[in-house]
C-alpha cells in the first residue's frame, strides 16, 4: 500500500508554513469494512485454530477405529480430548504471541511455534496421562495418527493465513483507522513508521510536515495558529480518530506545544519514536517506579536459567549418547581403517567467560591442527579424508561433543565455538563478537539453523553469524532451546555448506 504520494514535497521557503502530502489513492470508497481489524484476524485464527484440532483429533480416532476394529467404542472420550488439546494449544500460542499480526506473517517463526507447541503439548498430556493411568482408554494408533495429521493441517492452515495476512497487509485491507500525521520535515521518508502505521490499523489520511526551522522556534505555536485550526477543521470534518507525532524527542518544546494545540480534539495523540530513539526501543523495556530503561545487553542466564538450561543438556546428551552409541561405535571403527592417525579429534575453544576448553569431535582431516594459524575447511579440501566427507556432510563428525556437553563446558544449544586462533582475530574485527561468551558454546545454534553453517569464507558471513548469536542469547528460552533442537535434527543431513 502507497502511503505517501510519488510526487515529490515542497522544500519550505523560509516563510511560516507547513508542508502537506495528501495520501496517493485514499478515497472513502476505498475503505476496508469497518470489521476487517487486526483483532479479527487474530481471533479467526484462534478459532480456525482450535477447529482444525477438534476436528483432526475426532476424525483420525473414528477413521482409525473403525478401519482396525470395526467399531468406534467411546467417541465421547476422544472428542473430549481433542477440546482439551484444542484449548491448551490456543492458549500455549496466545502466551508466545502466536496470534499477533506480526507473527503470523512470519512463517518460520510460526511453524517453529507451532511444531514446538504441538510436540511439547502431547508429550506433557501423554505423560499425565500415563501418571493419572488413563492412557490405557486411547488407541496408540488413533493419538499417533491425531498427532501427525493434527500437526500436517495445522501447518498448512499457518502457511494459507500467512500468505493471506501478507497480502492484505499490503494492500492496506486492515486500514481502517483514520489517521494524520504530524512530522518533522525530513523524518517521515527517512522512517518505517508511516509504512508500519499503514499496514498495521491507521489509514493516514494526511501526512504534515513542519520545517526544522519552525519547529526549533520557541514561537511555535502562535506562528503555525491558522494552520493548525485548518487542521482542527480538517479532522473534525474527516472524522479522524488518531494523531501521530513524528518528531525528535529532544524537541520537548515544541511536542507540549503541538498537544497544546490539539487539546480541543477529542481523540488520542500518540507520539512515535524517531529513527534514533526507535532502534534502541526495540530492545526490552523494564521499569522500576516511575524510570523506564531499554536492555540493550541482558545479563548472562539467571541461576534458574541456567539450571534449567542445564538439566535439558544433561537429559538431552545422555538420550542421544545412547541413541548413537552404535553410530559412533562404527564411526570409530571406519576412522581407524581408512586413515592413519587418533579416532578423536581435539582442538581448543573458547567457552563461557572465553575460558578454554578442548573440543572433542571425530577426526575427518589428516591433519590435526590447533595452534596461532588455522585454515578453515573449504569446498574439495585436500586434508579432508575419504570417510571424513561423509562425516561432516551428515554432521555426525559432531557427535563427540555430546561428552562435552556432559562435562559442562558445552551445551546443546549455543553459538558455535571457533578454533582459538580464528576467535582472537574475529574479537578483534567484529565489535560485539566477545558477547557470545555470554552463555555456554552449543552443538548447535540460532545461526546454523538459519543457513550460517560451515565455512565463513568473508567477513560479512561471520559478522551475520554474529548477529544471530547475539539474537540468540538476548531472547533465550527454553523454548527456543527446544526448537532449535527439533530444527537442527530436520536440517542435519545434506546441509550444503558443511564440506
Amino acid at each position: 500500500m502507497t502511503i505517501l504520494s510519488t510526487r515529490p514535497v515542497p522544500v519550505p521557503d523560509s516563510r511560516t508554513e507547513i508542508s502537506v502530502v495528501e495520501p496517493a489513492g485514499f478515497t472513502a470508497a476505498g475503505f476496508a469494512p469497518s470489521w476487517l481489524r487486526p483483532i479479527v484476524a487474530e481471533r479467526l485464527m484462534m478459532v480456525v485454530d482450535a477447529t482444525l484440532i477438534v476436528v483432526s483429533g475426532i476424525g483420525c480416532a473414528v477413521g482409525y477405529l473403525l478401519a482396525t476394529a470395526g467399531v468406534v467404542g467411546k467417541p465421547e472420550i476422544y472428542a473430549a480430548a481433542s477440546i482439551l488439546v484444542a484449548i491448551n494449544f490456543v492458549l500455549l500460542t496466545i502466551v508466545q504471541q502466536g496470534y499477533q499480526i506480526k507473527t503470523i506473517t512470519d512463517r518460520p517463526r510460526t511453524f517453529r511455534m507451532t511444531l514446538t507447541t504441538w510436540t511439547g503439548l502431547f508429550g506433557a498430556l501423554l505423560a499425565i496421562a500415563f501418571t493419572m493411568k488413563v492412557s490405557e482408554g486411547f488407541s496408540r494408533g488413533a493419538t499417533i495418527s491425531f498427532y501427525l495429521v493434527g500437526l500436517f493441517l495445522l501447518l498448512a492452515w499457518k502457511t494459507v493465513a500467512a500468505r493471506w495476512t501478507a497480502h492484505a497487509l499490503r494492500s492496506g485491507a486492515f486500514a481502517n483507522g483514520r489517521a494524520i500525521m504530524i512530522a518533522e520535515f525530513g523524518l517521515a521518508s527517512s522512517s518505517n513508521a508511516v509504512d508500519d502505521l499503514g499496514q498495521h490499523g491507521y489509514r493516514l489520511m494526511r501526512v504534515i510536515e513542519i520545517p526544522a526551522k519552525e519547529i526549533a522556534s520557541p514561537l511555535l505555536l502562535s506562528s503555525l495558529a491558522p494552520r493548525f485550526e485548518e487542521l482542527i477543521n480538517y479532522a473534525r470534518e474527516h472524522r479522524i480518530e488518531h494523531v501521530f507525532l513524528l518528531i525528535n524527542w529532544s524537541r520537548q518544546h515544541a511536542i507540549d506545544s503541538i498537544l497544546d494545540a490539539l487539546k480541543i480534539l477529542p481523540v488520542p495523540v500518540h507520539l512515535v519514536p524517531d529513527p534514533n530513539t526507535a532502534r534502541f526501543l526495540r530492545y526490552p523495556l523494564s521499569g522500576a517506579s516511575n524510570t523506564f530503561t531499554a536492555e540493550l545487553r541482558r545479563a548472562p542466564l539467571t541461576y534458574r536459567e541456567r539450571a534449567l538450561k542445564r538439566a535439558l543438556d544433561l537429559a538431552g546428551a545422555s538420550f542421544a549418547l545412547f541413541v548413537f552409541a552404535p553410530v559412533m561405535m562404527v564411526t570409530a571403527l571406519l576412522i581407524k581403517l581408512t586413515s592413519k592417525g587418533p579416532v578423536f579429534f581435539r582442538q581448543t575453544r573458547h567457552g563461557f567467560g572465553g575460558r578454554t576448553f578442548k573440543i572433542f569431535k571425530f577426526r575427518t582431516m589428516r591433519v590435526l591442527e590447533d595452534g596461532p594459524t588455522i585454515q578453515q575447511a573449504q569446498k574439495n579440501d585436500p586434508r579432508v579424508t575419504p570417510i571424513g566427507k561423509w562425516l561432516r556432510k551428515t554432521s555426525i563428525d559432531e557427535l563427540p561433543q555430546l561428552l562435552n556437553v556432559l562435562k559442562g563446558d558445552m551445551s546443546l544449544v549455543g553459538p558455535r565455538p571457533h578454533a582459538a586462533a580464528h576467535n582472537t582475530e574475529y574479537e578483534q574485527i567484529i565489535g560485539n563478537y566477545a558477547f557470545r561468551h555470554h552463555v555456554k558454546p552449543g552443538i548447535t545454534g540460532w545461526a546454523q539453523v538459519n543457513g550460517y553453517r560451515g565455512e565463513t569464507r568473508t567477513l560479512e558471513l561471520m559478522q551475520k553469524r554474529v548477529e544471530y548469536d547475539l539474537w540468540y542469547i538476548n531472547n533465550w528460552s527454553i523454548w527456543l532451546d527446544l526448537s532449535i533442537l527439533v530444527r537442527t535434527a530436520l536440517i542435519s543431513f545434506g546441509q550444503p555448506t558443511a564440506y
